[in-house]
């Protein structure tokens, strides 16, 4: 099944962005900080929320992660 048409998997797939993308801003900050403007802007704004909200996406890691391995397991 698809990502999209799963509630659960969904939003693992954008928690997974959202870490991926304030990871490789944490590296190379160059390479999303040109790219604020158009469709690759959204790789920066997904960046800029998981620096700010890092306590909350952290959160909301752990708890997809025990969710994952309770329902599925």
């Amino acid at each position: 099944m698809s990502a999209i048409f799963n509630f659960q998997s969904l939003l693992v797939v954008v928690l997974l962005f959202i870490c991926t993308c304030a990871y490789i801003r944490a590296l190379y900050p160059s390479i999303l900080d040109k790219n604020k403007d158009g469709w690759l802007g959204l790789f920066w704004k997904a960046a800029r929320i998981g620096e700010r909200l890092s306590p909350y996406v952290s959160g909301a890691c752990i708890l997809m992660g025990v969710s994952l391995l309770v329902y599925r397991g």
